[in-house]
């Protein structure tokens, strides 16, 4: 692991601890999107379907197991806490999220490393096609595609309030750079790996960023 990846790995951990602390501790939710972690839990719950098979290292398994809790904490703390869910923006935070999960799961089925039209056409039903293909490697997929756009929701409604308190802007800040961290990551592999060309993934980072330029512009000239 070189030093851009950890560095991103203890920026999104750093956003998610902010993120915490206003839920649990301020026992607030004001200016944070419910649409966006839900959306964020899908991304994780969809990429570390491997935790229990696969293993990696155990600094791994550890920021699986802690992106998985804290998210569906988040989620959690939003819809049910008696005092949190009330200061949640609901008249503000309306985009149909839903609608952005399935383009992505349709992205995910047709284009991915695994996909060519000849298999697909040989198989009758599309359920047959995502288990030809590892299901598994299809919603890992599925959740580069979703997490590139899952900060919609709260974009738009930071658009909308145009109240951004310290705790709500460092918490999109820090994923913004947590983004930017692992480009650098990518572009250092793409240089010291040999066949490192992951096009997807790329892709999908890149628009993420793009989305964050409009808020680190505002957040800026505060």
């Amino acid at each position: 692991m070189n030093i851009f990846r950890f560095v991103g790995d203890m920026t999104l951990l750093f956003s998610v601890l902010v993120l915490l602390l206003k839920t649990h501790t301020i026992k607030s939710c004001a200016g944070i999107s419910l649409k966006t972690q839900e959306l964020f839990a899908i991304v994780f719950a969809t990429r570390y379907l491997d935790i229990f098979t696969s293993y990696i290292s155990l600094y791994n398994s550890i920021m699986k197991l802690i992106f998985l809790g804290s998210s569906f904490s988040i989620v959690w703390y939003m819809r049910h806490h008696k005092i949190v869910r009330r200061s949640c923006d609901k008249d503000q935070d309306t985009v149909r999220h839903y609608f952005l999960m399935l383009p992505c799961l349709i992205l995910a089925l047709l284009i991915n490393e695994k996909f060519t039209f000849r298999e697909l056409s040989t198989s009758f039903f599309l359920f047959l096609y995502l288990m030809e293909y590892n299901s598994v490697f299809v919603m890992w997929i599925f959740s580069i595609y979703l997490e590139a756009v899952a900060i919609l929701p709260q974009l738009v409604l930071l658009q909308r309030t145009r109240n951004i308190d310290n705790l709500t802007g460092q918490y999109v800040f820090l994923l913004g750079a947590y983004r930017a961290f692992y480009i650098l990551n990518w572009i250092y592999q793409f240089f010291t790996e040999e066949h490192f060309v992951h096009w997807i993934t790329w892709i999908s980072g890149l628009v993420q960023t793009l989305l964050y330029a409009d808020f680190f512009y505002y957040y800026f000239q505060r």
